[in-house]
């Protein structure tokens, strides 16, 4: 066989495979947008705005135990290599996080393990502000729950309920943890009857905060944690930005991290409104 026949078998071999590559490849691409489409929750009708509800995260950011827990090595310098890069050393619960169900349990979902279409979510803003501002041990109970429902009517299906207190508005100050003299700390969480409320009464993926913890500062018991993680749902902590949404109708989505075993992790929150 001449040489240029050679060249034009093998060139119509490429081509034939290509084609069968580019039609697999498109089943496959159409067969997964379509089970995507199909698990997706409600969105918010026709979005016209994305809302950032994370905080930057910086080494000085306000921690739970009071100690530093994000830390930023700069590795490698463009004037000198032509390119930045840093090494980051982070406690999974740090500045705006998830936690996963397997924080509090033996054998929940890690942070890798939760469906995705579980990351998108109706979000639903219960304001305790008022009631925060005077007592900063306020809770998220079921009569707020029971309130909000009255006014914007029964909560979505598979929805996310945040608490808006306020309380980011002290997040660069000693305020956020509003530690007492004994080292108790004072800031509004849920209450673990609201928990349990969204548990039975509401098909509901996930709660959030805008303290630092789902349960209210002065907690010993880490109640609405061990209540609420170990049944596959998930907890957002350290949310900015909610009291510029809607009680209803934003749509909320996770930019949780997916590492192995993960208990949770610093993530980027955002809302669809």
């Amino acid at each position: 066989m001449c040489d240029q026949c050679v060249i034009e078998t093998v060139k119509a071999r490429m081509l034939s495979r290509r084609d069968v590559f580019k039609s697999a490849a498109f089943g496959a691409g159409a067969a997964s947008v379509a089970a995507m489409s199909a698990s997706l929750p409600a969105m918010a009708q026709d979005p016209r705005s994305v809302s950032d509800l994370t905080h930057e995260l910086h080494q000085k950011f306000p921690t739970f135990g009071g100690e530093d827990q994000f830390f930023a090595e700069k590795v490698v310098d463009f004037a000198q290599d032509g390119y930045n890069a840093l090494t980051l050393r982070v406690n999974e619960h740090t500045g705006t996080h998830m936690d996963a169900p397997l924080h509090f349990s033996e054998g929940g979902q890690s942070v890798a393990e939760i469906p995705v279409q579980n990351l998108v979510a109706p979000l639903c803003v219960v304001d305790i502000r008022e009631k925060a501002a005077e007592d900063p041990d306020a809770q998220v109970t079921p009569d707020d729950l029971t309130a909000w429902m009255s006014a914007h009517g029964d909560l979505p299906q598979r929805a996310c309920v945040a608490m808006n207190s306020g309380w980011d508005a002290h997040v660069n100050s000693a305020r956020f943890r509003n530690a007492d003299a004994g080292g108790t700390m004072h800031f509004p969480g849920f209450h673990i009857e609201a928990a349990q409320m969204l548990l039975e009464q509401a098909d509901v993926i996930g709660i959030a905060v805008d303290t630092l913890s789902l349960d209210h500062g002065p907690s010993a018991d880490f109640a609405v944690h061990y209540g609420w993680l170990p049944e596959n749902r998930w907890g957002l902590e350290c949310l900015a930005n909610l009291g510029a949404l809607p009680a209803r109708g934003a749509t909320l989505i996770v930019g949780a991290p997916k590492h192995r075993g993960g208990t949770g992790g610093p993530s980027r929150v955002m809302a669809l409104v």
